[in-house]
């Protein structure tokens, strides 16, 4: 008898863990580009999904083909064959062996199509057909390769995915590489979803699911594959944030702020003018907050110009009226010091004493004011970064204001916040936010919207104009001035295209990637241009990011004042900038704007008395650019832009989504699985409701999941 034991049976969990090179059909050669790609384990290239596939499911036979019909057509390149014809074109033919026949593809002067071509080779050609000389032809079709050289032998597969890669693998490597993992591994993985779960969301089980969404057999299959891995995705997400919410609600108490009919007629009587019906609901919502013994977290969401600061100057003063301190901050500085001339006024005859702090504040300043905070003796502070510093100690502060909040990231808003014993939350936005992309990165947040502007607001004509209807617009520009108005004029740099790098972080946050530079204006060149051009009998004022803060205090105050007639500037005006007299908006290169960003600086004309107009120059835009300009130009509803931006651009580059601290999502897309959405929040709302710690056994499981994906970034560490 063999005294040795037997060695002890791995576990599934250690088998998913074998390292990539130990894998069947990969080894040490093919393991250095998988590590290259992050794929160090096998379980790491079971959950490797392809981002795209190859759909040959819809091919034309050859048997069936007819003159100047638009084909699809999988066949093998029998023939390679390039020369120059007589009249001196290079023409180069491609013999492919599609099913039982042959078909000619024929491409002219394209020479570095040839090296692309080599007998053997896999091929779907899409393009109209023509009968010559007895066989059938394709000029300049559309061509791919399949790159099916590595697949098993014989593999009829009719969905081929599409893998990214790296130097040294090929689509075909690794699709043999993914079928062998998925032969030897897919079996041993944990089924997180209870069956009942699985039934009634109408999932597949998960081994069934990852075979189909690597390899399906047709677009429907891959579809419900899909479906179960963007649900598990979205409800994992879904839960982090209510557990979130939940955990927020049972925290500590927070001031409890009565809103008495009292204090709401002190509060209205400061006013100069009737709050719109949007305002009067935002208020009865936030004071209803305000009175629970719960912090408020909620987001304040409305189009440019319909009145937001208002209501957030009326909990302020809620707040204050009830004994706590309240703090507003805003990105920039000259959107704080815009918010303190609000507060001033309406501030002008109360007792509520108050003061700006940003980092242009003398050291005098500073100092009284951080004095009077730590005392309680100053009610109110409107700021920028600089209320973040630790010196800047609040006696009692019971609620925070922040606007345009995706300007700040996850930590500086938390560091906010726990500046006092559990304040009360507001945080507000002119962007408006699609409901997807709310739900995902404000799911932990109560949502208001203002969806009306206040009355008598003056409508805003937009144009897209080409180069050689500047003339024209200068002369429009021109009579407007002459009549009193004034105007802004908007450049995405600062200064030279060749210091587009150093453009402020603040001002290029929304712009969108892949311009040339070359063609990019810069608010300096165009102030010279207009100083000595179009615009040389007004006087022209120039504002950007990289001034110090009394010179842009200055600009701001001379435009403000009349003084200059016309605003140079880059994006730093986007928000929060209110001159009633400014009726004209000119934006150079507007094609480095994104469609939410062209919409604030647009909202900053028309804010007064007479009709605003916006035109828009462009130096040779993107198609995705030219959707993004002629969409503004249709449309002055802030929310219809807000979906179509989201639509065009996707959710990744908007609203400083970078900034947010979530990981990214692998599969799911806020654009087109809207409806998987809305199910896993239902879903996990109720699991929240019924178990807050997710303690109940059958959705272990699923816990441990939340807390790998999301524990960390989400402070989830105690749930269950």
């Amino acid at each position: 008898m063999d005294p040795t034991p037997a060695p002890a049976e791995r576990s599934p969990a250690e088998l998913l863990a074998t390292p990539v090179q130990f894998v069947r059909g990969v080894g040490p050669q093919r393991a250095e580009p998988l590590q290259r790609l992050g794929l160090l384990t096998a379980r790491d290239l079971l959950f490797y999904f392809p981002r795209d596939y190859q759909d040959l499911t819809d091919l034309t036979n050859v048997k069936d083909l007819e003159p100047d019909k638009l084909v699809r057509l999988r066949g093998t390149v029998a023939e390679v064959d390039s020369r120059v014809t007589n009249a001196g074109r290079f023409m180069l033919g491609v013999l492919v062996k599609a099913g039982a026949g042959f078909v000619r593809c024929m491409w002219f002067d394209q020479r570095w199509l040839r090296e692309k071509f080599s007998v053997g080779q896999d091929v779907l050609v899409t393009g109209k057909v023509r009968l010559k000389s007895l066989i059938w032809e394709l000029v300049h079709p559309q061509v791919t390769w399949l790159d099916t050289a590595d697949d098993e032998p014989g593999s009829a597969a009719q969905m081929l995915p599409v893998y990214g890669l790296t130097e040294g693998l090929t689509q075909g490597a690794m699709r043999r590489m993914m079928r062998l993992t998925l032969d030897a591994f897919v079996d041993l993985l944990d089924e997180v979803f209870p069956a009942e779960h699985l039934a009634e969301h109408n999932l597949w089980p998960i081994a069934t699911a990852l075979r189909h969404l690597h390899f399906p057999d047709n677009r429907e299959q891959l579809a419900q594959a899909r479906r179960r891995f963007v649900y598990q995705e979205l409800l994992i997400l879904q839960l982090g944030l209510a557990v979130q919410r939940y955990r927020r609600r049972q925290a500590s108490s927070a001031p409890v702020i009565d809103v008495t009919g009292k204090i709401d007629a002190r509060i209205r009587r400061l006013f100069p003018f009737e709050l719109t019906a949007g305002q009067q609901s935002a208020i009865l919502e936030i004071a209803a907050d305000l009175r629970q013994p719960v912090p408020m977290n909620r987001l304040l969401q409305g189009d440019v110009g319909s009145g937001k600061t208002i209501v957030a100057v009326y909990a302020m003063l809620a707040a204050i009226a009830a004994g706590y301190q309240a703090v507003i901050m805003a990105p920039t500085e000259i959107l704080a010091r815009q918010h303190a001339a609000t507060l001033g006024k309406i501030l002008s005859h109360s007792q509520v004493r108050w003061g700006c702090l940003t980092g242009g504040s003398s050291t005098s300043e500073r100092q009284e004011l951080l004095a009077g905070l730590a005392a309680g003796t100053t009610h109110a502070v409107i700021g920028t970064h600089a209320v973040l510093q630790q010196d800047v100690q609040f006696a009692k502060l019971g609620l925070v204001v922040i606007d345009e909040q995706h300007k700040f990231g996850v930590r500086q808003r938390a560091s906010l916040k726990q500046a006092g014993a559990n304040p009360h939350y507001l945080v507000m936005t002119a962007t408006p936010i699609p409901r997807s992309l709310a739900l995902t990165l404000f799911g932990d947040l109560d949502v208001t919207t203002i969806r009306d502007a206040p009355p008598g607001r003056q409508p805003i004509h937009t144009y897209l104009a080409a180069d050689e209807q500047r003339e024209r617009w200068w002369e429009f520009v021109r009579k407007k001035l002459t009549e009193g108005r004034q105007a802004y004029v908007i450049a995405p740099l600062v200064d030279s295209p060749a210091d587009a790098e150093a453009t402020d972080a603040a001002e290029d946050a929304d712009r969108p990637e892949g311009d040339s530079p070359k063609q990019i204006a810069s608010a300096e060149a165009v102030f010279e241009a207009l100083c000595h051009g179009p615009l040389e009998a007004f006087r022209v004022g120039l504002i950007h990011g990289r001034m110090s803060s009394s010179d842009k205090e200055a600009a701001m105050a001379a435009f403000r004042d009349g003084r200059t007639q016309v605003l140079v500037s880059t994006s730093v005006i986007e928000v929060g900038v209110d001159v009633p007299n400014a009726t004209l908006m000119t934006i150079e290169s507007a094609q480095r704007f994104g469609l939410s960003q062209l919409h604030q600086l647009r909202g900053r004309v028309s804010r007064g008395l007479h009709p605003g107009y916006c035109c828009l120059f462009t130096d040779e835009p993107s198609p995705e650019a030219q959707r993004r300009l002629e969409a503004l130009s249709e449309s002055t509803d802030g929310f219809a832009l807000a979906e179509a931006d989201f639509q065009i651009r996707g959710p990744g580059d908007l609203l400083g989504t970078r900034q947010h601290g979530l990981p990214p999502l692998r599969i799911a897309d806020l654009v087109s699985d809207r409806a998987e959405l809305e199910e896993a929040r239902q879903a996990a709302q109720a699991m929240v409701s019924a178990d807050p710690g997710l303690s109940d056994p059958a959705v272990s499981k699923i816990r441990r999941m939340l807390l790998h994906r999301y524990g960390r970034v989400m402070d989830l560490g105690d749930v269950g």
